[in-house]
């Protein structure tokens, strides 16, 4: 018999709910409260009109309509920060502001008590949250306000959320929603819990408190974690804003939320293999669901040699079909994963945040041109050049200055737009985890020296995590430091942690050590040593791995690298009877760079590895990873760390 589950009008009869005093007293003091029962509500919203009166039909040609979003502030008057565009196929918006176009990796802080190895407001700015906190409920007091309920991560779980925006900034509701899912008004179980969190927006206050930077700050409780975001940018409040929710409830019942992408790689033989993507920001994340680029005459181009201008290419006559399944989160609950001895996940979030900078041309990704072109309903663009009443065109980006794109322009995609979506939970039977590398040869001696592809033990997968290097030019984040390798923290979400680094630690060591029947690799994109590859490495690795599919490699097959941090790599790769050039598969032969400057890379990921692993030798760590991380900082072999997580990387 199917449970019938009440629901109330949240607009009317929230105070029904049990929310929290500060809560309650922000609604009630509020001019007006609106929830919408419509998505396009609040894309309408976002335009200031009211619900229901724009015609979104992708033919409407005469709607040229365009806001300012602006908010008065003390002492400075009047500031704009946005501008929200009506475009054919959706809302464009574009921030006045170049910084705020992408995410600082220093936006957060923490404004409570608890154990933490972030730093805290008191510490950035001489003072408790509480005064600050209490300003930003005060003021919101006074604002139009946009409540949206809604779930972070799937909605089977129950972590119930709700964001308080300004209406002035409704094109950030619509963001959220977006990206997180909605409640619709009417919808609203009676039974709701704000299990998960409070989202808060008040951008103002960057101008007033702030320096103009961007600053959310996290402030943990008992049952739930509030999100304090001042500024209007998405990326690290209506999405990382919600993965710190999760992570934060994952760190108090014992799992993680993995920051990965994950797709049903499947053959032309019809077999499929899930393969999990992790990664910093720029890792490849979303690459992994995007169909193989081509050349105008249907091949590949591997690479391009930036010494010698050679090229090297490919003919694949059929690419695997992708059935994507997630994009850049994804839940491993122990609900998914109780008695599974390959890792869980389902996808933690309702719409995908989709970054475009690779896209330059019309014909550059003909299947998410053809998606967003003409979509079944309006999206959200972000950083795009727009003529109002216009065709949003994802190679179209905005200019932070005169003849400078922005390096981060963006779109949304809801998750039920994806051709072939394929729902949750499913079982990895690949982990692999990308790295940005940069040119690496005799005039350029860096830490370029990952071929197409590396098979890892568990124990060393977990090693990789830990150090997470964010990588080589990566366009997704204002970089905090000039020149030099940079970590993204331990599982490289830990920019999204309020914590301490140590528990994370310990929880994905033990994904690694219960899920021993997935596999583990290592990618690397954009360079192989001196040939430029882009993020074809991944696509062609994934060619070859879901052609494999379950089948492990004989000992012979496999060669272990000269640098024991990356693992064992194939003799060689041979894709649909084409053989890849051994140059791109053993970095240490290539003649523009050689054994010498290998070496150079190889001890820069030594002392890099070094470097960022011993912070974790607390009282805290788990006793096996700390034998793990002292193997490493013993310049461990491949056999020492197999024994560590014994696993079945052979076929003998």
């Amino acid at each position: 018999m199917t449970q019938v589950i009440k629901t109330i009008d949240f607009k009317n009869d929230w105070a029904l709910l049990g929310l929290p005093p500060h809560v309650i007293e922000v609604l009630s003091a509020a001019p007006a409260i609106h929830v919408a029962e419509h998505r396009e509500d609040l894309l309408n919203w976002a335009l200031n009109r009211e619900a229901g009166t724009t015609d979104w039909s992708h033919g409407n040609r005469e709607d040229k309509g365009e806001i300012e979003v602006g908010f008065e502030v003390p002492g400075k008057g009047y500031i704009a920060e946005a501008k929200v565009t009506k475009a054919r196929n959706g809302i464009c918006i574009n921030f006045i502001d170049p910084k705020m176009r992408r995410r600082d990796p220093d936006a957060m802080v923490i404004g409570d008590k608890l154990p933490t190895d972030k730093p805290t407001y008191q510490e950035r700015f001489g003072e408790s949250f509480d005064k600050t906190r209490q300003k930003t409920l005060d003021w919101l007091k006074t604002q139009e306000l946009i409540v949206v309920p809604f779930y972070a991560g799937p909605d089977e779980l129950g972590y119930g959320a709700l964001a308080i925006v300004p209406k002035a900034a409704a094109f950030f509701a619509g963001a959220l929603a977006d990206l997180q899912g909605m409640i619709a008004n009417s919808a609203v179980p009676s039974n709701f819990k704000l299990s998960g969190g409070v989202i808060f927006i008040a951008p103002h206050f960057r101008h007033t408190h702030f320096d103009g930077k961007q600053v959310v700050v996290h402030a943990r409780a008992e049952s739930h974690q509030e999100v304090f975001a001042y500024n209007l940018y998405p990326g690290p409040s209506a999405k990382k804003g919600v993965y710190s929710l999760l992570l934060d409830i994952g760190e108090r019942e014992g799992w993680t939320t993995n920051h990965c992408a994950a797709v049903g790689v499947v053959t032309p033989y019809d077999n499929q293999t899930i393969i999990m993507h992790e990664g910093a920001s720029g890792g490849g994340k979303s690459e992994m669901t995007e169909h193989v680029h081509r050349m105008e005459d249907g091949r590949l181009l591997l690479g391009k040699n930036v010494v010698t201008g050679e090229e090297r290419t490919l003919n694949l006559p059929e690419a695997c079909h992708l059935n994507p399944m997630a994009d850049d989160m994804a839940c491993a609950h122990p609900h998914y994963n109780e008695g599974q001895t390959k890792l869980h996940i389902k996808d933690a979030e309702a719409g995908w945040f989709v970054r475009v900078d690779h896209i330059k041309a019309y014909g550059t990704d003909p299947h998410l041109e053809r998606l967003v072109m003409h979509p079944d309903r309006p999206l959200i663009f972000l950083n795009h050049y727009i003529v109002p009443g216009g065709q949003a065109l994802l190679w179209e980006h905005i200019e932070d200055s005169p003849g400078k794109p922005c390096p981060n322009p963006r779109l949304i995609i809801p998750r039920d737009m994806i051709h072939d979506v394929q729902e949750g939970p499913v079982a990895v039977g690949i982990r692999s985890f990308g790295v940005r590398c940069p040119p690496t040869h005799k005039d350029s001696q860096l830490y370029g020296i990952l071929g197409m592809l590396h098979i890892l033990s568990p124990a060393l997968a977990w090693l990789w995590r830990l150090a997470a290097p964010r990588g080589h030019a990566n366009p997704s984040i204002q970089d905090s430091a000039a020149g030099g390798m940079q970590c993204e923290g331990v599982g490289s979400y830990w920019a999204f942690c309020t914590g301490k680094r140590v528990d994370q630690a310990n929880l994905l060591l033990r994904q690694f050590v219960a899920n021993s029947d997935t596999r583990h690799v290592l990618i690397p994109n954009q360079n192989i040593g001196a040939w430029h590859v882009g993020f074809m490495s991944e696509w062609v690795a994934r060619e070859y791995l879901a052609r494999r599919g379950s089948a492990r490699f004989h000992r012979e097959e496999l060669v272990a690298s000269p640098c024991s941090l990356l693992g064992y790599v194939p003799r060689q790769v041979k894709v649909e009877g084409s053989m890849i050039p051994p140059v791109l598969l053993h970095v240490q032969s290539q003649l523009e760079g050689g054994p010498e400057v290998f070496e150079h890379g190889a001890q820069m990921w030594r002392e890099f590895f070094k470097r960022e692993l011993t912070p974790f030798l607390t009282p805290e760590l788990d006793p096996l990873g700390r034998k793990i991380i002292q193997a490493c900082l013993n310049d461990a072999t491949q056999e020492d760390y197999w024994k560590l997580i014994p696993h079945s990387m052979f076929k003998d």
